[in-house]
């Protein structure tokens, strides 16, 4: 089977909204990226914002002219669809809707997630409540295309969805109701405890995953190298391959048959200048 050309692999990073969302997509072009993620709204605020009609077209025209594709959106680092405390609970509920209608407007791809935290109670009772949460979006979750992508986690704190056992119970709890996926961040892999630093390593990993929760729902990836090390628990980005995982993991994703074709976000530290020659590094590892 003939390989895509490496021009077409869909790579970015997470780009900028200052100024408007549209920005988000020329930061994107800039760069030379062929897909991005964004916040939609502001990250660190419960009131969200509320686009105009205008913002809107403005959106589209810009996305036409730009020929991004694969769009994701990041949800606001406030929302704990599990959280055990009822009016935390019910803002990010309130809060998660109002994000997905806005990736909805913006006719958005994809909207990752992280799945949410214990905080004082059990892991099984927070895996619960995310299910029940989830459910509550299916009615606006069939008014359009945006699929809602869990984020593997770190696992810091009391967070859940660091092992792919979380992420499969959630998923067969929901996938016949609501668009669901993974999104792979590998910083936040292998500090959970997965390891990434060889194509051997790599190939027991995603074998692993298709095993517990299935390939058939991977459909994005974070690239991110980590400061800290194997199972550490810790979510720290580096630059590909200057961290604790190292280079050969992102250049054997770049060409491994079952990642080489998913999208591809940098979240990596310093912005543009390093995006502009990491997208570039990744493109040449899959040509």
């Amino acid at each position: 089977m003939k390989r895509e050309d490496p021009s077409k692999l869909l790579i970015g990073a997470h780009t900028s909204a200052a100024g408007g969302v549209h920005n988000a997509l020329l930061q994107g072009q800039s760069i030379g990226a062929t897909t991005i993620q964004f916040f939609t709204s502001n990250q660190r605020q419960w009131k969200g914002r509320v686009f105009t009609i205008e913002e809107i077209e403005l959106w589209q025209d810009t996305l036409d002219k730009t020929g991004l594709k694969s769009i994701m959106s990041h949800d606001s680092y406030l929302i704990n669809l599990g959280a055990p405390d009822e009016d935390n609970l019910i803002k990010s509920r309130k809060c998660f809707l109002e994000e997905l209608t806005r990736c909805q407007q913006l006719n958005l791809t994809f909207l990752n997630f992280h799945p949410g935290a214990a905080v004082n109670k059990s892991r099984e009772e927070c895996l619960e409540r995310i299910i029940e949460s989830l459910l509550l979006f299916e009615k606006q979750a069939s008014q359009g295309t945006t699929r809602l992508l869990l984020e593997c986690t770190a696992g810091q704190g009391s967070t859940v969805g660091n092992k792919f056992e979380d992420l499969h119970f959630i998923i067969e709890a929901v996938k016949d109701r609501i668009p669901i996926g993974v999104c792979i961040d590998t910083c936040h892999a292998f500090v959970a405890g997965y390891d990434l630093r060889t194509p051997e390593a790599i190939d027991a990993t995603l074998k692993e995953f298709d095993r517990i929760v299935g390939l058939k729902h991977l459909y994005a990836l974070h690239l991110n190298d980590s400061v800290k090390g194997l199972g550490s628990r810790v979510d720290r980005h580096q630059p590909l391959g200057v961290g604790q995982i190292g280079i050969e993991c992102f250049r054997h994703l770049m060409q491994d048959p079952r990642t080489r074709h998913l999208p591809k976000y940098l979240e990596t530290p310093d912005g543009p200048p390093l995006w502009i020659k990491e997208i570039a590094l990744l493109r040449s590892f899959a040509a």
